[in-house]
């Protein structure tokens, strides 16, 4: 809310003054790798194992919801006699995608298939996309919720923090060596994971660096874990992931360009307001279905909405709202990071080039 209220006033001041202001966008890339950094930290191999059906069944979820998107932005770009590359960008490429995919896949459409302001035109959808999966993550969860029973959580229960990031308001034992040990750690997963991700660019293997970042977290927090015996206090790892999460958040928000999108074209707003009703019925109807039918399910569609329009920070955010309000929910905060931060990537960057090969046909 603070960063979308700055942009506000930096419109009024532009509007009112003619001054603009441009923000350093280094710092923001920074924090979501450490983001992501301390998810991988998270992710004991115990726990994700315990994922299983759940995992799966999200994942599927997700990739058919990549398939209705770029299928109805497709087709309504074509109907409105737009290029199907158009609709595209206001489908998963941005929607599912992000800003990184955003950044991603915009001048190959631009420079590969011609399409004339793709970049600027990718980034404005992602920046909408991650203001409206904030947006509607909240009344689907409040809807949702008049379905369940909502558990009952126990003092001990909300004193233990048994998934990173579920709970960032509770107290913890923090000291300054695990704070130390763990930026440490943050600092060798960005790094290596930078490393990689140049190392493999421009080959079969080619990832967002945020991705490379947490398979270096998960193998770090798995070895120190299961072969050194070594214990990571995840509370210090919740603390900074969370702060970076947040500043992420703000930051981007604060970085809003109104101008920008006031600039897209109808027929790309509407397409993104028909996919947000789109992502609001598939959260009630097919999420949460698919994942329960519970109280666990409610957050799991709460965060689906997040990363489902704009990105895993957004999903974290939306579910850290839902379960500081009525209690924890250690199935979505142990899931959902990792369908939306890695296997989201994957499903969507294979369904990505199967539907530009589609739109080859209609252009």
């Amino acid at each position: 809310v603070g960063g979308f209220i700055v942009a506000i006033v930096l419109l009024i001041i532009d509007k009112t003054s003619g001054y603009s202001f441009t923000f350093d966008a280094s710092l923001q890339s920074l924090l979501m790798l450490t983001f992501f950094s301390s998810i991988g930290l998270s992710s004991d191999f115990s726990r994700l194992i315990k994922g299983g059906k759940p995992l799966v069944l999200l994942t599927i979820a997700v990739t058919i919801l990549i398939a209705i998107q770029n299928t109805v932005g497709m087709s309504m770009a074509v109907m409105m006699n737009e290029s199907p590359f158009i609709g595209l960008i206001a489908g998963s490429i941005t929607l599912t995608g992000g800003h990184g995919n955003a950044g991603a896949w915009g001048p190959i459409l631009a420079d590969k298939y011609g399409v004339t302001g793709a970049v600027e035109l990718a980034m404005a959808c992602a920046t909408l996309g991650l203001v409206l999966g904030g947006l509607v993550g909240g009344p689907v969860a409040r809807h949702l919720l008049k379905k369940v029973s909502i558990p009952k959580t126990t003092e001990q229960e909300r004193d233990t923090i048994v998934e990173a990031f579920e709970q960032p308001s509770v107290k913890r034992k923090i000291n300054a060596n695990n704070v130390i040990e763990t930026i440490s750690m943050l600092i060798i997963c960005i790094v290596v994971g930078g490393y990689i991700s140049a190392l493999f660019k421009d080959t079969f293997l080619q990832l967002p660096t945020f991705v490379w970042c947490l398979f270096v977290g998960i193998i770090i927090r798995n070895t120190l874990t299961h072969v050194f015996k070594h214990e990571v206090f995840e509370p210090t790892v919740d603390v900074l992931g969370s702060v970076a999460l947040s500043l992420f958040l703000e930051m981007a928000l604060m970085s809003l360009k109104f101008g920008q999108l006031a600039s897209m074209s109808g027929p790309v707003l509407i397409i993104i307001a028909v996919q947000t009703v789109v992502m609001v019925l598939f959260a009630c109807f097919v999420t949460f279905k698919m994942m329960g039918k519970d109280y666990d399910a409610v957050v799991i569609s709460a965060g689906h909405c997040g990363f489902g329009m704009g990105a895993t920070p957004t999903a974290i955010a939306n579910m850290q709202t839902v379960t500081k309000a009525f209690g924890p929910s250690h199935k979505a905060f142990l899931v959902v990071p990792m369908v939306g931060a890695f296997i989201v990537d994957i499903s969507n960057s294979i369904l990505i080039k199967i539907f530009i090969e589609i739109g080859t046909y209609f252009t």
